[in-house]
C-alpha cells in the first residue's frame, strides 16, 4: 500500500533485547496527508530497514507500507511498516487528475418568488372555523 504525505516528525530510535535475548532497533516518522481531509500517519521501521529509509522532516515523499493488525488481551492494534520511500515529484498532488468534474448544478429558483401573499390578519383563518359554544372559561 502507498500513500503520499509530508514529513511532520521524525521520532528518535528506540532499542533492546527480546527475551530471546536478540538485539532490536525500531524508529518511527510521522506524515500528513494532502486532501480535503489531512491524516496524520506514523509508520515504523524496524531493525535493517531503518538504514534504508532517509527522510527528512519537511519534504514530501511516497511511501510503501505493509498494514498488519495484531490482538493482544482482546484488543487489536496495528501497525504501518515502512519498507520502501521515495521523494514526491509534485509536492502537493492533484487527487482529481483522471476524474471528471460534475456538471454545474442549474441555479435553484427562488423560493419566495412564487409564494402565496399572507393574509392580512393572520388569525382570521383561525377565527374563521372557530365557534363560539358560550363556556366561560378564560381561555
Amino acid at each position: 500500500m502507498e500513500f503520499t504525505g509530508k514529513l511532520i516528525l521524525e521520532l528518535p530510535e528506540e532499542g533492546g533485547t527480546s527475551q530471546r535475548g536478540n538485539q532490536w532497533r525500531k524508529k518511527g516518522w510521522v506524515l500528513e496527508t494532502f486532501g480535503q481531509y489531512p491524516k496524520k500517519v506514523k509508520v515504523d521501521a524496524f531493525n535493517n530497514a531503518i538504514d534504508n529509509i532517509h527522510m527528512t522532516p519537511g519534504n514530501t515523499y511516497t511511501v510503501s507500507v505493509d498494514a498488519e493488525s495484531r490482538e493482544f488481551n482482546g484488543r487489536w492494534y496495528t501497525d504501518l511498516r515502512i519498507y520502501a520511500c521515495r521523494e514526491a515529484q509534485d509536492p502537493q498532488p492533484n487527487y482529481t487528475q483522471g476524474v471528471t468534474p460534475a456538471a454545474p448544478a442549474a441555479p435553484a429558483a427562488n423560493p419566495f418568488a412564487a409564494a402565496p401573499a399572507a393574509p392580512a390578519d393572520p388569525f382570521a383563518s383561525a377565527a374563521a372555523g372557530f365557534k363560539d359554544e358560550g363556556d366561560d372559561l378564560p381561555f
